[in-house]
């Protein structure tokens, strides 16, 4: 795939000391002469039309953490993450790149990929939450790209700033699938392996399928009815989507949400606790054993046994594919928990991807000793990965989670891993002072798991 908007991936260095004295005529004298493509060129002369200094990046007001968690929450391009990572970050580790995510005005919301490459764009304030767009930076390929609407790569010093002329980057933007409106932005960004003549067509692949993924999941809700209340789960069906696999959601709520492709219903507690654990135990569970997981009352197994044909029946309601079968109580149709999708994400090395696919603990009201256990080792497994292995931004974004607020491990573990010179330093101090403030006096441990 070629075009004006392409650049090889890696130029000789007289064209590049070409490149070095036309950006400082520019910046200079205002005037730009040849050896520069005439998308830069035009890019340059708008970022010198904005005043911009090119030899630092203008302090913004920083968005708050809520703030940052809220865009991010809201934004429609949080619920297709696991496909970018699967197609882009999984594989940036290995490559030393970097993938971030910015909006439709060019404001960063996610970065992930070669924690030591993060660690130094830092200096540029290539950061979360920082604003990215030609207005602010000038020349750049996530900025560039939202301001002519369509994939480029910008090369070293054919960026407008000064601090931004050790790196190379691609970009393309992101479109609303049914009104073609831009939702955002995808950026890699590294050495030359980041305009490297395969990545801009990849970047390109991945935002196909980010743009396929939400017109699936569009078509999904616009499909289905408003939810019944939870003693009645009432499902749509959708005949392209029969075959689709079941979930059920059941992380931070104490009623399970069940999906599967156009069909969706809410189930009580009782039931999500019962659909939750056999899920979980998939090889199946005796009539006792499953009374002893939901409660530790003599008359369990009398009470499970009419609390069945009430689970069956709601199920049936939902759809006929979804069958609970006896001795052992067994789910026919295999239950994917959003809770086992968090760990499995864990498992593959996807921290950032899991923390934003974990809305809290697994039904957190329960007090049903199976599903106290399994929300005990989901929160264990989510708590030791963050600490031994996520980089630190992530693991800010776990710190400030209800479960975290008060564990001084983890605040300790982020003062250690963020740099030195790190504005969010101050934020961790004055935290660990107000957790010793407010529980040392009481004689509450500090750490509070």
């Amino acid at each position: 795939m070629t075009g004006p908007w392409m650049t090889s991936a890696s130029k000789a260095n007289a064209e590049e000391r070409v490149l070095e004295k036309a950006h400082e005529s520019a910046v200079s004298d205002k005037i730009i002469g040849a050896g520069v493509r005439k998308l830069v060129k035009d890019s340059w002369q708008r970022s010198l039309s904005l005043s911009l200094d090119p030899t630092s990046v203008a302090p913004e007001r920083d968005l708050t953490d809520v703030e940052l968690r809220e865009l991010r929450n809201q934004h429609p391009l949080s619920v297709v993450l696991p496909v970018v990572h699967n197609l882009l970050i999984r594989h940036a580790f290995d490559s030393k790149l970097i993938v971030a995510i910015g909006d439709e005005s060019g404001r960063l919301l996610w970065i992930d990929g070669d924690r030591v490459l993060r660690a130094k764009v830092e200096e540029m304030l290539f950061v979360e939450g920082a604003d990215w767009s030609e207005r602010r930076v000038g020349t750049s390929a996530p900025g560039t790209a939202l301001a002519l609407n369509r994939g480029i790569q910008i090369r070293r010093a054919e960026h407008f700033n000064l601090l931004a002329h050790p790196w190379s980057c691609t970009a393309v933007p992101i479109h609303d699938p049914d009104t073609g409106k831009i939702l955002g932005v995808i950026d890699i960004t590294g050495g030359d392996e980041a305009v490297a003549p395969q990545t801009l067509p990849l970047v390109e692949a991945a935002v196909a399928a980010m743009e396929a993924e939400l017109r699936i999941q569009r078509l999904g809700r616009d499909a289905r009815r408003p939810p019944a209340a939870p003693s009645s789960p009432v499902a749509v069906a959708s005949p392209r989507r029969l075959n689709a696999p079941v979930s059920l959601s059941i992380l931070g709520t104490d009623n399970g949400h069940l999906e599967s492709g156009s069909l969706s219903a809410d189930f009580s507690p009782r039931h999500a606790e019962i659909l939750v654990l056999l899920a979980w135990h998939r090889e199946g569970l005796s009539a006792d054993r499953l009374a002893l997981l939901l409660s530790d009352q003599d008359n369990g197994v009398d009470t499970l046994r009419a609390e069945m044909v009430r689970v069956r029946k709601a199920l049936e309601l939902f759809s006929p594919r979804v069958v609970i079968s006896s001795r052992p109580y067994r789910l026919e149709t295999p239950l994917e928990l959003d809770a086992q999708r968090v760990l499995a994400f864990l498992e593959r090395g996807a921290h950032r991807v899991a923390m934003g696919a974990y809305r809290g603990p697994v039904l957190p009201n329960s007090v049903a000793p199976g599903i106290i256990d399994i929300r005990s080792e989901v929160s264990a497994r989510l708590r030791e990965a963050m600490l031994t292995d996520a980089a630190v931004d992530v693991l800010l974004d776990y710190a400030r989670s209800e479960e975290a607020t008060w564990d001084t491990e983890v605040w300790r573990a982020c003062l250690e891993l963020l740099p030195a010179r790190s504005p969010k330093r101050a934020a961790v101090v004055a935290r660990l002072q107000r957790i010793d403030d407010d529980l040392a006096p009481r004689g509450v441990p500090v750490r509070a798991r």
